[in-house]
């Protein structure tokens, strides 16, 4: 049950660094694409849930390939 809890403290965590990191890198590293509406600037709640989804499968993927 701890690692449970442990295992949803951590996506969710991982939820807001996505979302916060996009909105500090994003717009410095893809200045001119941002301005032309390539890429957004902001990305939402649910598109930050989808890429931790993504990116714990991979992380699982890895460990379990690891062992």
């Amino acid at each position: 049950m701890r690692d449970l809890i442990i295992l949803l403290v951590f996506f969710v965590a991982g939820i807001f660094i996505i979302k916060l990191l996009w909105i500090w890198t994003i717009p410095e590293i893809f200045p001119g694409a941002v301005d032309s509406g390539l890429i957004v600037k902001n990305i939402r709640w649910f598109s930050a849930l989808k890429l931790s989804i993504l990116f714990s499968m991979i992380a699982g993927v890895a460990r379990i390939s690891k062992k």
